[in-house]
């Protein structure tokens, strides 16, 4: 599932063709993604104009000129993909189509139908349902080693389970907390309640990091996830430890081997030798 880099890439993606731009033509061609479509759903999107496009969490949310917000989830594998110079050849899993004013075109591509959209109120849009309770965002001002710190407290889980809690932190999956944890030296095992002082400071900058350096990749992509223009994102070249069972540990001075264990179902990738 696409985490925070791959949300951002999409939407940085999306701006320059939709902001300030009028949504001239939309199609909805299934009444439903992963939940039914609201009710005239594309009616309601025709015509509007894009006043910005922001992300919260994994969501994409675009404000609309009628105080409406479009509330966008990837899913699985969902795909939002621009183009212009004509009409588009709509392939099988086109699910929703529009043009602007502007002649640019997107199509969300979704194969798995586990995306999702809806609108919402946009003064009312962090008590929608799936947006209401989640945590701080990890690039804001918010997040701070002080506040992780606060988030973990008296949580016996391990770290990874909690840095996959949306309610600590927001955006992080399996592949950033990996690598977070391997940057800050943390061990994916210890238990939350005691990632304290200078371990929590040494996880939130490794957590702003890592999502930084893979936000300027285009994100990661492993099976699905694709940028706005079709490319795929790089960062998966960069990875240190995910999906690296077996390999050196690239630390410097580090001459352990990366493992691989599951925690809650999910592989978790990590160096034993120099994460404590």
């Amino acid at each position: 599932m696409p985490e925070l880099p791959e949300v951002e890439t999409v939407m940085r993606g999306l701006m320059p063709r939709l902001e300030g731009r009028v949504l001239a033509h939309v199609e909805a061609r299934r009444p439903d993604l992963r939940w039914p479509l609201p009710e005239g759903f594309a009616a309601r999107l025709a015509g509007r104009r894009v006043i910005g496009l922001r992300r919260r969490a994994k969501y994409i949310l675009v404000d609309l000129d009628d105080a409406t917000s479009w509330l966008i989830h990837l899913g699985m594998s969902g795909r939002m993909l621009l183009s212009n110079g004509g009409d588009p050849v709509l392939e099988r899993h086109d699910h929703v189509v529009l043009r602007t004013d502007e002649g640019w075109w997107l199509r969300f591509n979704d194969a798995r139908r586990f995306g999702m959209m809806d609108l919402w109120p946009t003064a009312d849009v962090e008590n929608h349902r799936l947006l209401a309770g989640i945590g701080p965002e990890p690039l804001g001002n918010a997040f701070s080693g002080a506040s992780l710190e606060a988030s973990l407290e008296g949580r016996h889980t391990p770290i990874k389970a909690a840095l996959l809690d949306q309610r600590v932190v927001a955006g992080i999956g399996n592949i950033y907390a990996c690598e977070a944890l391997h940057r800050s030296g943390i061990s994916p095992k210890r238990l939350a309640l005691n990632v304290r002082g200078s371990r929590a400071e040494a996880l939130a900058g490794a957590v702003g990091a890592v999502l930084a350096d893979a936000i300027a990749a285009g994100g990661s992509s492993l099976r699905d996830h694709r940028q706005t223009s079709g490319e795929l994102g790089y960062f998966q070249h960069s990875f240190r430890v995910y999906d690296r069972e077996g390999e050196p540990c690239p630390k410097d001075g580090c001459r352990g081997t990366i493992q691989r264990l599951v925690q809650a179902g999910r592989s978790t990738f990590y160096c034993p030798s120099c994460q404590r």
